[in-house]
C-alpha cells in the first residue's frame, strides 16, 4: 500500500550537543529536534532527532533522522518509527535511504514494515510517502 502526504515543519529546535572528542572537518556538525505535521493520506504528527554534516553558504551536506509518527495511514490510526538520510549538493538529492523501524507499530499499524521517500518540490513544498504492509 502507498500513503502520500505533505507535510510542514513546525518546529526546528539546534541542540548544543556536539560530537566529543570534537573532530574538526570541512563541514560542521549538527543536531537538532524537529516536529512535523502531515496532511493527505498520511495524518498526524512526528517528533523528530536530526542530525547533519550540512555547509549552510553551499547547501552542501548529508542528514540522518529518526522520526516517531502519530496519527493516520490509510485511516488507520497509531504510531511508528521511520529513518532517513539523504545527501544534496546544493541542487539535488542523491544516496537516499527511508526506513520503517521493524516491530515499531502501534494500534492499527501494529506490524507496519515498509520504506518510503521524501522530496522537496520547486515551490517548496514538502511530500512524503510511505510504501507499506500491515502484518
Amino acid at each position: 500500500m502507498r500513503a502520500t502526504a505533505t507535510f510542514t515543519v513546525t518546529a526546528f529546535t539546534p541542540a548544543a550537543l556536539q560530537p566529543e572528542p570534537a573532530v574538526p572537518t570541512g563541514t560542521p556538525v549538527g543536531v537538532a529536534t524537529m516536529e512535523k505535521h502531515f496532511e493527505g493520506e498520511v495524518v498526524g504528527r512526528s517528533a523528530t532527532l536530526f542530525t547533519a554534516a550540512f555547509d549552510q553558504s553551499t547547501g552542501v551536506g548529508t542528514y540522518v533522522a529518526m522520526e516517531s509518527f502519530e496519527g493516520a495511514l490509510g485511516g488507520r490510526e497509531g504510531s511508528f518509527n521511520f529513518a532517513h538520510s539523504a545527501t544534496t549538493s546544493g541542487v539535488d538529492r542523491t544516496a537516499e535511504f527511508f526506513t520503517i523501524v521493524p516491530s515499531s507499530g502501534t494500534g492499527e499499524l501494529a506490524g507496519i514494515t515498509g520504506a518510503g521517500g521524501l522530496a522537496v518540490d520547486a515551490d517548496g513544498t514538502h511530500r512524503m510517502w510511505f510504501d507499506y504492509e500491515l502484518g
